[in-house]
């Protein structure tokens, strides 16, 4: 039997901010927690689709075009090949569904990407 898994209780120990923890798996996608403060980088992710879930505080995805503000409890899904930057004025809270191919800063490359094998390392075991 699978383990229950508490998403708040998962980011407790997490300090180092924009880096996803990999905490389960659901066939080809990986559930992900994250604490998140400022911006992240503009970047997209050419194959995949992304659901962001706000677990606490707010979070703001730019658009080129616009931006959608997420609060407590709100997910959104960032549509594949589209550009985005996400940004949070205070410390967020937030789980991530992401196909397992997702690369953390999409088409790009900055300080704060985190390669997939790192995410899963720091989540420990995987359920699925």
């Amino acid at each position: 039997m699978n383990p229950v898994v508490n998403l708040k209780t998962q980011l407790d120990g997490v300090e180092e901010l924009w880096s996803p923890r990999v905490v389960g798996r659901v066939n080809d996608q990986f559930v992900k927690v994250a604490k998140v403060k400022g911006e992240l980088a503009w970047h997209k992710h050419d194959a995949e689709d992304e659901l962001f879930l706000v677990l606490k505080g707010r979070l703001v995805i730019q658009y080129e075009d616009g931006a959608v503000t997420l609060e407590e409890g709100d997910m959104h899904i960032v549509p594949k090949g589209r550009m985005h930057n996400p940004v949070a004025a205070e410390e967020c809270w937030i789980a991530l569904v992401e196909t397992v191919t997702t690369r953390h800063t999409g088409d790009i490359v900055t300080e704060k990407t985190k390669p997939v094998d790192r995410q899963i390392a720091d989540g420990g075991a995987l359920a699925g």
